[in-house]
């Protein structure tokens, strides 16, 4: 069968790629034509149509100063699905543009399926509308969706999450190496890290590395170090805090550090998988207005992944006017080890881990895609 994917952004690339991989190991005769990355060519034994590096715009003014790009790759993706008489369309994230060829794959009769959803019971829940109606089943990697798709009237099935499977393959080795880890970062050997995830936006490093550069000040018993976004160069960082920079190697900072700061997203969920307590801290403009209508805008109790999926407050969201350098330390100093936090918080990751399951989610979507297509 011939399986159309269409992912925009690096980590779409990644699990897209694992997706292909599945699937080709129940469908011998799998031909892909895709959007998307290096980790998926490599899998799928060709180029993509369009590469995901020439689609990852975000921000309203970059999305708008490329709109001519943005409205050539949708052409050049709807007459590959046409020329590559795709049996199905897969999405991966990336909702703006996915939508799009979603109505149009609809429209031609080729079923839909959304793997990684658009986040629409946050916000943009208009969008519900649009997966009902042009989206056969949604493969959710996050437990809670079930539900919540289920009363919108959208086909849903939870396959498990992938960035679980990720991490439990390498947190391991990761901590077991940490004193190479240190080396070659020119980090002291003898303090515990703490680490700085600042996001990777430009606006979430502005308005939050301030913040939590104070806070790590406050502790000069432990290493603070800042996890740089792989898009963001070094001198940005310089701009808001001097303290120790390292590039490419978030994940394996959070698997080494005691504790760590993080700017809500799904860093959140990768530092809680890797057994390390965090504050989130999300200043935005740090205003109450902009908290007030941040809370009637998000139609969720929680902004983090792991709070989400437990469905409780498992670690602290320090969010706009309240992310103030005495909350955040306060609720820091309160995760530290020996601290009564520290525990309760690793507690509840534990049970957000029971909620997410062991299904390995590549392998669980391969499944769905190709028996509702050999049904047919």
């Amino acid at each position: 069968m011939n399986y159309f994917l269409s992912a925009g952004e690096a980590s779409g690339d990644l699990h897209a790629a694992a997706l292909i991989k599945a699937i080709k190991e129940l469908d011998a005769d799998a031909r892909f034509t895709f959007l998307g990355g290096d980790l998926m060519a490599a899998e799928a034994g060709r180029e993509p149509v369009v590469d995901y590096r020439l689609m990852a715009y975000m921000g309203f003014s970059e999305v708008l100063r490329h709109l001519p790009d943005i409205f050539a790759n949708l052409r050049t993706a709807k007459s590959a699905i046409d020329s590559s008489n795709a049996d199905c369309l897969i999405l991966v994230d990336y909702p703006s543009f996915n939508l799009k060829l979603a109505k149009y794959a609809r429209k031609r009769g080729i079923p839909v399926f959304y793997f990684i959803a658009p986040k629409v019971w946050a916000w943009k829940e208009w969008r519900v509308k649009a997966l009902r109606r042009n989206v056969s089943k949604i493969l959710s990697i996050l437990p809670f969706e079930v539900d919540y798709f289920s009363r919108k009237g959208v086909a849903v099935e939870y396959v498990g999450n992938p960035s679980q499977e990720e991490i439990d393959a390498v947190a391991r080795r990761l901590r077991a190496d940490s004193a190479t880890f240190r080396s070659r970062m020119g980090l002291d050997e003898g303090k515990p890290l703490l680490a700085l995830v600042p996001g990777s936006r430009r606006g979430e490093i502005r308005n939050n590395l301030p913040v939590m550069d104070a806070v790590a000040r406050r502790h000069p018993d432990m290493q603070p170090v800042i996890a740089g976004a792989p898009a963001i160069e070094a001198e940005y960082y310089r701009q808001y805090s001097d303290l120790p920079l390292v590039s490419d190697a978030t994940f394996e900072l959070m698997v080494n550090a005691e504790a760590a700061l993080v700017t809500s997203g799904t860093a959140t969920l990768e530092c809680a998988l890797a057994g390390t307590p965090q504050v989130v801290c999300y200043r935005a403009n740090g205003k109450r207005l902009s908290y007030n209508i941040m809370k009637h805008l998000i139609k969720v109790p929680y902004v983090s992944l792991p709070n989400l999926i437990a469905d409780e407050e498992v670690i602290p969201e320090m969010l706009v006017h309240l992310c103030t350098v005495d909350s955040v330390d306060e609720r820091l100093s309160d995760i530290l080890p020996g601290a009564p936090g520290r525990e309760r918080q690793l507690e509840g990751y534990g049970r957000m881990r029971a909620r997410l399951g062991s299904n390995h989610a590549a392998t669980a979507a391969a499944k769905i895609i190709y028996s509702t297509l050999t049904r047919k």
